[in-house]
């Protein structure tokens, strides 16, 4: 009899203990991708199936409407959703256009509202026009190998037939590029069902009667994060940078180029550092560069190996900064990755070269740039003598070795000098080419 008892009261206790985890409400994780995808749709979709794994979801459902957006980034999520140890299902809330179609193709379960489309995942560039083929065929491969990942059913039949799932793509032999509407899609098998809500996917498609709904909630940071991580931003960040800093050093004293050069480095490199992407030393090394740099102008004379390896380690530390390496470790870096940070940097660089040409030829003339640096006319001071540009034509005597830059006598007067082209020994004649900023420009005399 005792022994029924404490039997008894034992089975109730552990029914008591699994009675939470037999009867817990199911969670159902929802994330909205409703805007352009780019960097801050990837930080939604990463955050939020980051989150559902800690709520122990039992599915995840994207409620979509979008008319594409970035490859990179739309072939990101579309991976994070193949791998994701939780379901992943879409509610289409009216367009899955272009990267919305290819993100929509990696889903379990694709549900679409009456009236909603999904296709048209042509490639095409800034202006909406279609890139060439080689760019339609990678995005032809890629639309393919996402349908083909769900597999065949019991008859041999493709679950999404990765053909028709190409065809999304414009063909460049008739022009044509495949939409489907919701009929059509549940027709081809590219739709598991049409559905008026968020609700009713979740009651009659997923087949959840009780259950409980968390969404992600975007924070402040998510956004300026994904704003500062666009690749387009980065590459003007990149041109404020190294544009600051050759600005600054054409003044004296610390001022507005420098300061917009600081900003710039800051919002470049805080979203990445605090993401993992941006290593200590990949700082370090940009920071090195930076110094090389100037070393290399106002230390040593010329333009040599300081200079050069200045240059190589700047870029490297802004092209680093965008790859998602482990320390020294990269072997998890795709050509991919690095094409795209590679183009990023580029951009940024050339840009920035632009732009010195471009302000260089018109700061301190008239016009909007009159005003961001000092003139020689100003009331009451004089930039630089002109008493030495008498001398242009004539010859003189190098006092100096010019490496290239040193002093010449000319007339009996001695003038800072530069050679114009090779080095100068110490004793040599040089002729005055011409004169510019306070010294002259020389080349020697041929004897």
């Amino acid at each position: 009899m005792r022994k029924r008892f404490f039997a008894t009261l034992t089975g109730l206790m552990l029914s008591l203990l699994c009675a939470p985890i037999l009867f817990s409400t199911p969670v159902i994780y929802k994330v909205d991708i409703k805007k352009e995808i780019g960097p801050t749709t990837w930080i939604y979709l990463q955050k939020a199936l980051l989150e559902a794994q800690e709520l122990e979801a039992e599915q995840v459902l994207i409620h979509l409407n979008t008319f594409g957006g970035g490859l990179a980034e739309a072939d990101s999520m579309r991976t994070a959703i193949l791998y994701s140890p939780i379901p992943v299902s879409v509610f289409i809330d009216n367009n899955a256009a272009s990267a919305g179609a290819l993100i929509s193709i990696a889903c379990k379960n694709i549900y679409m509202r009456e009236g909603a489309s999904i296709g048209a995942a042509t490639v095409v560039n800034g202006e909406g026009e279609p890139l060439p083929d080689k760019y339609q065929s990678y995005m032809r491969a890629l639309m393919r190998s996402t349908a083909a990942t769900h597999g065949k059913d019991s008859l041999g039949n493709w679950r999404r037939d990765p053909a028709i799932a190409e065809a999304m793509i414009l063909d460049s032999i008739n022009g044509r590029v495949l939409t489907l509407t919701a009929e059509e899609a549940i027709e081809k098998g590219f739709c598991d069902g049409i559905a008026s809500s968020i609700e009713q996917v979740i009651a009659e498609h997923l087949g959840y009667s009780d259950y409980e709904t968390k969404s992600y909630k975007p924070s402040i940071w998510d956004n300026l994060k994904g704003f500062l991580s666009s690749p387009y931003l980065q590459a003007v960040l990149i041109m404020i940078i190294i544009g600051g800093i050759y600005f600054e050093m054409q003044s004296p004293g610390i001022g507005f180029p420098i300061l917009a050069a600081v900003v710039a480095a800051v919002l470049y490199f805080a979203p990445l550092y605090i993401d993992g992407l941006a290593l200590y030393w990949e700082i370090i090394l940009f920071a090195i560069g930076i110094l090389l740099i100037i070393l290399e102008i106002f230390v040593i004379p010329g333009f040599g190996i300081t200079g050069i390896l200045g240059i190589v380690m700047l870029f490297a530390g802004l092209m680093l900064s965008l790859l998602d390496n482990t320390g020294f470790n990269f072997s998890s870096i795709t050509g991919r990755d690095m094409l795209v940070a590679f183009i990023t940097v580029g951009f940024g660089v050339m840009s920035a070269i632009a732009l010195m040409f471009f302000l260089s030829d018109r700061i301190g003339r008239n016009g909007m740039f009159k005003r961001l640096a000092l003139t020689a006319d100003q009331e009451g001071f004089q930039g630089t003598p002109d008493e030495p540009a008498k001398v242009i034509g004539l010859t003189g005597l190098a006092i100096t070795d010019l490496r290239p830059a040193g002093k010449v006598e000319v007339e009996g007067e001695q003038y800072d000098a530069v050679s114009e082209r090779v080095f100068v020994e110490k004793g040599k004649a040089v002729k005055v080419l011409r004169y510019s900023i306070g010294q002259l420009y020389v080349e020697p005399v041929e004897e």
